[in-house]
């Protein structure tokens, strides 16, 4: 295999399809992420899979332990049954997704062998789909997040995929994302948290910013967290310069705090006292070994997506708007809670007259300062405290002290 030649970096079962057209058949969702950056969706069903799983075994008969069956490393899977149902697609997705991981942790001369790389790369079938069923539309099911993957008893059932509506014409700026116009309605196939969602829009998928997406059911987000005071540590893994007067300019390798994030991809981070929004996806989770590794499988892409705020003629079908915090607030409570916890020196507010006296130079004594401050004395000595006290204070001193 060439250097240049692309691989596949990570592979993830997103779900199934059940599809009517030109009979009843089930496919499955995999996103393919590939060694230069870029993703695709593609649809394979079982039996397909099965015949590529006994072609590698073919191919290495060593690994798949045709010769010795303690030399097996190529990971099994079962045959196909003779009439698939939705409860059997359903329950082997655990299998499948076990089956795909241990697959690219082969060795790179199978993992990133040509019959690998020619499977999982993308068809013409699969940017166009084939002609839906006149009376039956295509149910679509994913895996939640917190599944299991080890056994199936434990794998979670299917939920349909969320519909959201486009608030404004959006034209994409690559091939791997969606033109979109302001009052359709796309399904959510995954939640990015760097802010760029993978959707379906009749028979094309692709990238779509948050931004441009609005719940059917109200403006705000339910899945949206609250913000959290304490803080994430993060380090920024690209500079990126402020654009709007509530964003913050940061170098590459800075340390900073995340206290909200926003599920349209643009965080709220401190640094210091200063808190601001910045793209998530050029931040990069401090701590724990795992958790970095983790990080490594987000796809960085060269730009972030756009914010709401900067969306031109937005059409929401809601009266009322999204509820969102301001930076003064966020400044405020950030402030507050570094206070409490000791991290911040208590000062005293911008509009104080103290400050507002500093901030005008003004050292001249008021009215109100002619009164003096009275002089905290020091503190007294042991041997003082003892001779002033009662006696029965003494006592008791004498009894904690032996």
């Amino acid at each position: 295999m060439r250097m240049a030649d692309t691989y596949v970096r990570h592979v993830e079962l997103l779900g199934f399809e059940k599809r009517f057209y030109p009979s009843q058949h089930y496919v499955y969702m995999i996103l393919v992420k590939w060694s230069d950056q870029s993703e695709k969706l593609i649809y394979r069903r079982y039996p397909e899979i099965h015949i590529f799983h006994k072609t590698l075994k073919e191919m290495f008969p060593i690994e798949a332990g045709d010769i010795d069956a303690k030399d097996r490393i190529i990971p099994s899977l079962p045959a196909p049954k003779w009439l698939d149902s939705q409860r059997t697609t359903e329950t082997r997705q655990g299998t499948l997704a076990e089956y795909c991981r241990s697959l690219l942790n082969l060795p790179p001369k199978i993992s990133r062998c040509q019959l690998v790389r020619s499977f999982f790369k993308v068809r013409p079938e699969d940017e166009t789909p084939p002609a839906p069923h006149p009376f039956k539309r295509n149910e679509t099911y994913v895996m939640t997040r917190d599944r299991v993957r080890t056994t199936t008893s434990e794998i979670t059932g299917p939920v349909m995929l969320d519909s959201y509506r486009v608030i404004a014409n959006y034209s994409k700026s690559s091939k791997y994302e969606l033109n979109l116009k302001a009052g359709d309605l796309v399904d959510i196939v995954e939640k990015s948290p760097n802010g760029w969602w993978f959707c379906q829009h009749e028979t094309q998928r692709g990238w779509a910013p948050a931004a441009y997406l609005e719940p059917l059911d109200g403006p705000d987000e339910s899945e949206e967290p609250e913000p959290n005071y304490a803080g994430e540590l993060y380090k920024t893994t690209k500079a990126y310069k402020a654009v709007e007067d509530d964003e913050l300019t940061l170098e590459v390798g800075e340390t900073i705090e995340v206290i909200h994030k926003l599920l349209d991809g643009w965080w709220v981070v401190r640094k210091g006292e200063e808190t601001g929004y910045y793209p998530s996806m050029f931040l990069c989770r401090t701590g724990q070994k795992k958790e970095v590794e983790a990080e490594k499988a987000v796809v960085r892409r060269e730009t972030p997506p756009p914010r709401r705020s900067t969306i031109r003629n937005a059409q929401s079908i809601h009266t009322k708007g999204r509820q969102r915090i301001s930076q003064d607030t966020y400044r405020r409570q950030s402030r507050r809670f570094l206070q409490q916890r000791g991290r911040l020196p208590s000062q005293p507010r911008k509009n104080s007259r103290a400050a507002l006296a500093e901030k005008n130079g003004d050292t001249a004594p008021s009215k109100d300062e002619g009164k003096k401050t009275p002089v905290i004395p020091p503190r007294p000595s042991q041997e003082l405290i003892m001779e002033r006290c009662t006696e029965n204070t003494r006592k008791r001193i004498s009894i904690h002290a032996n």
